[in-house]
């Protein structure tokens, strides 16, 4: 689980190098998670090894919002009258995420379907 998760940080710390230096507009960690999406479809047999970290991670999804809230809340003075354009960026980005999973989830249950008929 160790190695997974070092993996994983790998392909973050990646993200975040190549946006620096190269001066992207894409936040590090979006970077790092394409290149794992782009790794993980080149080597199929990847998933295996980080699948059970991952679903560690994503079963503890909700304490890792809490430090954001917290920082939301205590600079709601700051948001004043930025409420309307933070909600509807909220609930954009929501959307375009639940429908990149969906279609990686999609893609990957199809990938692993197809190894196992070969």
């Amino acid at each position: 689980m160790l190695g997974a998760f070092a993996i994983l940080l790998a392909y973050q710390s990646i993200g975040e190098l190549l946006s620096h230096y190269l001066n992207i507009p894409i936040p590090g960690p979006v970077i790092g998670m394409l290149l794992l999406f782009v790794s993980l479809l080149v080597f199929p047999r990847l998933l295996d090894y980080i699948q059970d970290t991952c679903r560690l991670l994503i079963g503890h999804l909700s304490l890792l919002f809490v430090p954001a809230g917290v920082g939301i809340i205590s600079s709601a003075a700051l948001l004043e009258g930025q409420w309307t354009a933070l909600l509807v960026s909220i609930a954009g980005s929501s959307l375009v995420t639940l429908g990149v999973t969906a279609w990686v989830v999609q893609t990957m249950i199809n990938k692993q379907k197809e190894a196992k008929h070969e």
